[in-house]
C-alpha cells in the first residue's frame, strides 16, 4: 500500500431520510489541496509518489487533526475550532502544524509538536507561479472567497468565487486577482503565497480558532478581520507573511515513502 493523504470530501446528499441518497462529493478547494501539494512535492523532490509498501497515514492541509489515528504523520494540519475538545490518539508523528494554537492544544494532550508553523497552502506560489496559475483566467479587481459553508449566504455577484468550483479553476481566479477577500481560510492563504493582498472576513458559521491559528503562525496575532466585503475592501490588504517557508518544506515526510527516482 502506499501512502494514503488524508483529506475531509464526503459526498453531498441528495435527500434526506430513512434511505438517505448521497450525490457527488463536495470538493471543497481547500479540503482538496491536501494531496496536491504532496504530490508536487514530491515530484519535485524526485520522490517515488507510489511509495515504499507502507500503510502509513499522511495528514496535510486543513483543520482535520480530529480525523487522527495513531502512527498518523502530521504535516501543517490544524485544530479544529468546533472540536476543541476532540479526543487525539497518542503516538502521532507530528513534523509541522499550521499554527501555535493548534499546537498548545496538542501539547496540553501529551503530543510532542515543533515549533514548525505553515499550512502547506502557503507552499502554492513555491510550487506554481502566478502567472502559470492565472494564465487562462481574464485580470481580476478583486475576487470575493467564502467559506463554503458561507458561501449561500453570499449575493452572486462577478467577483464571487465559488469554493467548490474545479480546483485548478478556483485557485487560477485567484491568481488572476488584485485582492482578495472572503472568509475562506484557503482562499486568504492561496493568494498571500502568491503575493496578493488578503482581508479576512469575520465567517458567518466558521469560530475565528483556524483563522487566528494561521495568522499567529505567519507572525501576524494583531490581524484584524472586517466585519463585511465593503469594510474588507475599504481596509485593503493584512501585512503579507512574516514567515520563512524553508522549515515547513524540510519538515515534509519524504521518509514515508521510497526515495527512488520517478520514472
Amino acid at each position: 500500500m502506499s501512502v494514503e493523504v488524508v483529506h475531509w470530501n464526503p459526498r453531498r446528499p441528495l435527500y434526506r431520510g430513512r434511505l438517505t441518497r448521497f450525490g457527488p462529493r463536495l470538493n471543497n478547494f481547500g479540503d482538496v489541496l491536501g494531496p496536491v501539494i504532496v504530490k508536487e512535492m514530491l515530484k519535485k523532490a524526485g520522490v517515488n509518489r507510489r511509495g515504499n509498501d507502507s500503510s502509513r497515514r499522511l495528514l496535510a492541509v486543513g483543520s482535520i487533526m480530529h480525523f487522527a489515528s495513531e502512527g498518523d504523520a502530521v504535516w501543517g494540519t490544524g485544530v479544529n475550532g468546533k472540536k476543541l475538545a476532540a479526543e487525539l490518539p497518542g503516538g502521532l508523528d507530528v513534523r509541522a502544524v499550521r499554527g501555535p494554537l493548534t499546537r498548545r492544544i496538542l501539547e496540553a494532550k501529551g503530543i510532542a509538536v515543533p515549533a514548525v508553523f505553515g499550512d502547506p497552502g502557503l507552499l502554492v506560489g513555491q510550487l506554481w507561479s502566478r502567472d502559470q496559475l492565472a494564465a487562462r483566467q481574464p485580470q481580476r479587481r478583486f475576487s470575493i472567497v467564502p467559506n463554503f459553508h458561507d458561501y449561500p449566504l453570499v449575493p452572486s455577484t462577478a467577483q464571487t468565487i465559488d469554493p467548490t468550483g474545479k480546483l485548478w479553476e478556483v485557485i487560477g481566479k485567484i491568481a488572476a486577482s488584485d485582492f482578495v477577500v472572503g472568509s475562506s481560510l484557503h482562499g486568504i492563504i492561496i493568494a498571500e503565497s502568491l503575493g496578493i493582498p488578503a482581508r479576512l472576513v469575520v465567517s458567518g458559521t466558521e469560530p475565528l480558532f483556524k483563522y487566528r491559528d494561521y495568522y499567529e503562525g505567519t507572525g501576524r496575532a494583531a490581524f484584524m478581520p472586517a466585519k463585511s466585503v465593503d469594510e474588507a475592501l475599504a481596509l485593503k490588504g493584512e501585512p503579507l507573511p512574516d514567515w520563512d517557508p524553508t522549515p515547513l518544506q524540510n519538515a515534509f515526510p519524504y521518509d514515508l515513502w521510497s526515495t527512488k527516482a520517478l520514472v
